[in-house]
């Protein structure tokens, strides 16, 4: 349930998680590199209904590990779908889980586990130094996997 809650995704492609998140009540601000934002703005018009009472999605530029700190801190839902494929691009990634994330927050990311590029070294040892993640759903046949992410510590910042 998105009803209340703020939520951001991260490298969103077309936008369609961010899109369904902000048809189910969500606060959401859809993010990726400057390249992909016109695609989501068209996107988010075609398929989020405006109206008196409709929240729009915001489409904003984000360049993990450079660009978070113009982000707030703490937002309840951070998604990311197949956002670990590229090893130089993880300590950028945790940079920016970690600026996004706060105590109370939770991120589902998904990914297809493309383990000749990392993506097990990301889930089972660079991502729980600073988070605790629980496998919540593999597709063996695809090789994709689900995981809840959430703080590890108290006194998180």
């Amino acid at each position: 349930d998105f009803r209340g809650r703020t939520v951001i995704e991260l490298g969103a492609g077309t936008g369609i998680v961010g899109i369904l998140a902000a048809l189910l009540g969500g606060d959401v601000t859809i993010t990726d590199l400057p390249v992909a934002l016109d695609q989501i703005r068209e996107n988010v018009r075609r398929n989020v209904p405006g109206g008196p009472t409709a929240v729009m999605p915001q489409v904003r530029a984000l360049a993990w590990g450079r660009d978070q700190g113009a982000f707030p801190r703490g937002y309840d839902v951070v998604l990311g779908a197949d956002v670990v494929y590229e090893p130089r691009s993880f300590p950028a990634l945790l940079a920016t889980l970690r600026h996004l994330c706060g105590p109370r927050s939770i991120a589902f990311l998904c990914c297809r586990m493309r383990r000749e590029l990392g993506a097990g070294l990301f889930f089972e040892t660079l991502l729980p130094q600073h988070f605790r993640t629980e496998l919540l759903r593999r597709d063996a046949e695809e090789d994709i996997n689900l995981y809840r992410v959430t703080c590890r510590q108290e006194g998180w910042q």
